[in-house]
């Protein structure tokens, strides 16, 4: 039967296989528009730009998903217990307490964020705070510490760090297109420019498939490092079920922080974003993180 060891295992060897061929795609493609714009100094200039873009925004990521979500630091008077509980949490799992906030909104939800332990923010909204006993809060704010102390944010800058190279490879690729660019007309050349524009054009959506994978597979480890921590995996799948089942979209929710939150910010929306929420998960379903945690033994 699976533990919370072999989940852990697991998730962590998907998500490394999954990185490694990720890499090795983005440097042939790299080295096919290298070699038919004759321009050697495209692929490291691109993975320069793609790395000193993305390096900004990880190290600034924390207060950029705050002011995103409107997140205000949790008040000691009215905020006690959860404040106290998260403590708690941060002493049983040797992590240094990071910075607590509270989101005004009634769909129940949480996230982390912050480029490692030290520097790491952890939130919940009105609506979780008001919906979940104490052991189901506990189980949701040590999934989110779990995300603090499993670095996946670490992980995640990475596969943003190699989308966005893509993406901006891509774009140049294109536009040199309309410019000339391509002086050979050799068979073998012919065959490299078909290649590459396939390859180009799928690049973007590789990108974000590789970005969803992970986040699914990191949410996995997370319930799993959660569940460890509190030693009672029911607590956390009871929230899950819970929140699931409020059906209440956030009213601050977006695309660029939804991977952040223990569930779908577009749950319950309707029309167009439902659908695109839908396409673009991030999250595994409920039911499969309800049956994996039940399915542990701690």
């Amino acid at each position: 039967m699976a533990t919370l060891y072999t989940h852990q295992s697991s998730n962590i060897r998907k998500t490394w296989v999954l990185m490694t061929g990720f890499f090795i795609f983005v440097m042939g493609i790299g080295w096919v528009v290298s070699y038919l714009l004759n321009e050697p100094a495209i692929l490291p200039v691109a993975v320069i730009f793609a790395i000193v873009m993305n390096i900004a925004s990880y190290w600034f990521s924390d207060t950029m998903v705050i002011s995103m979500t409107g997140a205000k630091l949790a008040d000691p008077r009215i905020h006690s217990e959860y404040i106290r509980l998260v403590e708690n949490l941060c002493i049983t799992a040797g992590l240094p307490t990071p910075k607590i906030y509270v989101v005004d909104d009634p769909s129940p939800n949480a996230f982390a964020t912050g480029r490692n332990p030290d520097h790491a923010a952890v939130a919940a909204t009105t609506g979780l705070l008001r919906i979940l006993d104490r052991s189901e809060l506990e189980g949701v704010m040590a999934h989110e510490l779990a995300h603090v102390g499993n670095r996946d944010m670490l992980v995640m800058t990475v596969a943003v760090v190699l989308a966005g190279f893509l993406s901006i490879l891509a774009d140049m690729f294109l536009r040199a297109s309309h410019f000339g660019g391509n002086d050979r007309d050799s068979r073998a050349g012919g065959i490299l420019m078909i290649v590459a524009l396939i390859g180009v054009l799928l690049a973007p959506i590789a990108g974000q498939l590789l970005h969803l994978a992970i986040s699914r597979k990191r949410e996995f480890l997370a319930d799993a490092t959660g569940a460890m921590l509190t030693r009672y995996p029911e607590g956390l799948a009871s929230a899950l079920i819970k929140i699931s089942s409020a059906n209440i979209p956030m009213q601050s929710a977006n695309h660029a922080t939804a991977h952040l939150m223990i569930a779908d910010p577009f749950a319950g929306s309707r029309g167009l974003m439902s659908r695109l929420s839908q396409l673009f998960a991030t999250h595994p379903s409920v039911e499969a993180r309800v049956r994996a945690l039940r399915d542990m033994n701690v």
